[in-house]
Parts: structure tokens; C-alpha cells; sequence
């Protein structure tokens, strides 16, 4: 059985051989063998696999290089972005505050009063008091219960001991603040004061005869002795009649406290006003 394998196997590599040599001797085209041919079209398939792996992996690298600098530069894009925001919201407050100093100048123009004008620097709300901290104090001669104002009209007055140069101004919407009022239309008076919720007023002691109506101007009587006579408070929100002998009248404050960002003190005093002239 051994010798009958061993034959067989011989006349099988026989027969491969003999194959192998007549295709190395028959032409498939002029010049060129069967086994060249066939050897060169397994080589060319291998060639093209390893060309086509190398161009894969070379798009593949370009995409990610491509991809890295396009993320620099969208980067680089915000980063230019956010600086020209700022540059912009920079200039957006030097005009705001221009046009700011340019109400008061006019509001101190249009008022028969001496004033001295000052910046806010602080603001402390909280649900019992409303108050702001400007940046003058005694040493240019503010004192407590001084007035103070803006262009929509009386903003509080200056409360505690002022410092040097500092000093807190109780505003006019604080649940504890008051002032003597008129409505203007009518000149039937009243006391404005704070409703509670630190942003709205109130007029008391309205009688329930009286004319009142929804948008009527209400201004300072002068008789609280801290505010000036015909200084803006407000305009009537809302009024009803009340159960007992007043009306219930809700204020709009003439006021946008949360945009406040310069003021003018009221104080009746030219020597205080030439002092810091001169400073």
C-alpha cells in the first residue's frame, strides 16, 4: 500500500511538473507565457490591494490633519469673536454712561437747585430695605435727609452717618420711606411711600372723593421738608375705591432704579457746591 502511494504521489508531481513546463512553453499572447501571465495577474491583484490600502490610509491622514487645523481655526475664529463682544459691550456701556451724564447735565440745567452730582457705587436690596452707595460723603459736604435725584425724578434721600466719601441713600421705593405729594392735575395731596416690594409706591390718604385717574402725574409738595416742590414721584397705576375713607392708589416710580448709575444730591447750599468746584 505504501509502494501504491508513494507511485501515485510520483506520477502526481509527475503531471504538475510537466503542466508547469508546457505552460511556461505556450504562449497566451506573442511573447508571453501562461505562466507569466498568471503569476503576473496575482502579483498586479496584490499590487493594487497594497495601493489601494496605502491611498486609504493617506486620505485617512489627510482628513485628520485637514480636520485639526480646520478646529485651530474655528478655535481661533471664536477666540477673535468673543474678544470683538467684549470690545463692543465695552463701548455700549461708555455710551450708555455718556448718555447717562448727559441727562443729569440736563436735569441739573432744567432744576432751579444746587445740586452736586455723584456715581453709584453699591446697591444693597434686600426684602426689608432699598439702598444705593454713592461716592460722595463729607468731605464734599453731603449730609443726612439730603435729597436725592435723577432725570425721572426723585430717586431718595441720604440716610445714616455719610462718611468721608461715601454715604447710602434710602430709596424712595424702601417699604420705611415717605415723601409729601400732589397730583398734579388736581393738587389734592397725599404721602407716597414704599408698597413693600421694594419696587413699586404707593399714595395714601386719598380721599375716596377726590378726582383721581390712571395716569396722572404725582410730584413732591415740599411739605416733608426734604424734597423740593415739584420733583417727579410717579404716575397713577391703578386706583379704587378704598373701604374706608381713601382710596387705594398704586404709583409707577418715575425711576428705573436697576439702570441708575449717576445722581444728583440736592444741596442747597452754593458754598457746598463752590468747594467741590474747586476740588
Amino acid at each position: 500500500m505504501k509502494r501504491r502511494s508513494r507511485a501515485a504521489y510520483l506520477v502526481l508531481g509527475v503531471l504538475v511538473a510537466h503542466l508547469a513546463l508546457i505552460s511556461s512553453q505556450v504562449d497566451s499572447s506573442p511573447g508571453t507565457s501562461v505562466l507569466h501571465t498568471a503569476t503576473f495577474g496575482v502579483l498586479a491583484e496584490m499590487q493594487r490591494a497594497v495601493s489601494s490600502t496605502v491611498a486609504a490610509g493617506r486620505n485617512l491622514w489627510s482628513g485628520y490633519v485637514s480636520l485639526r487645523g480646520v478646529r485651530e481655526e474655528n478655535a481661533a475664529l471664536q477666540e477673535t469673536i468673543a474678544r470683538l463682544e467684549m470690545s463692543l459691550r465695552a463701548q455700549d456701556a461708555l455710551v450708555q454712561q455718556a448718555h447717562s451724564l448727559e441727562r443729569l447735565l440736563e436735569l441739573d440745567r432744567q432744576v432751579d437747585l444746587v445740586t452736586l452730582s455723584s456715581r453709584i457705587i453699591g446697591l444693597d436690596a434686600t426684602p426689608w430695605f432699598r439702598t444705593v452707595t454713592i461716592d460722595r460723603g463729607l468731605r464734599h459736604g453731603v449730609r443726612e435727609d439730603m435729597a436725592v435725584i435723577a432725570p425721572g425724578g426723585v430717586v431718595g434721600r441720604v440716610v445714616g452717618a455719610p462718611g468721608m466719601r461715601a454715604a447710602m441713600v434710602q430709596l424712595i421705593v424702601d417699604r420705611n420711606a415717605a415723601a409729601g405729594a400732589l397730583i398734579e392735575r388736581t393738587r389734592v395731596p397725599g404721602v407716597v411711600v414704599g408698597s413693600g416690594d421694594g419696587t413699586a409706591l404707593r399714595m395714601d390718604y386719598v380721599s375716596n372723593l377726590e378726582d383721581v385717574r390712571v395716569g396722572d402725574v404725582i410730584v413732591t409738595s415740599g411739605a416733608d421738608g426734604i424734597y423740593p416742590y415739584g420733583l417727579v414721584l410717579g404716575r397713577v397705576a391703578a386706583v379704587a375705591r378704598g373701604s374706608g375713607l381713601y382710596k387705594s392708589v398704586s404709583v409707577e416710580p418715575g425711576i428705573e432704579f436697576s439702570r441708575m448709575e449717576h445722581v444728583l444730591i440736592v444741596t442747597n447750599d452754593e458754598r457746598v457746591a463752590a468747594a467741590n468746584e474747586v476740588r
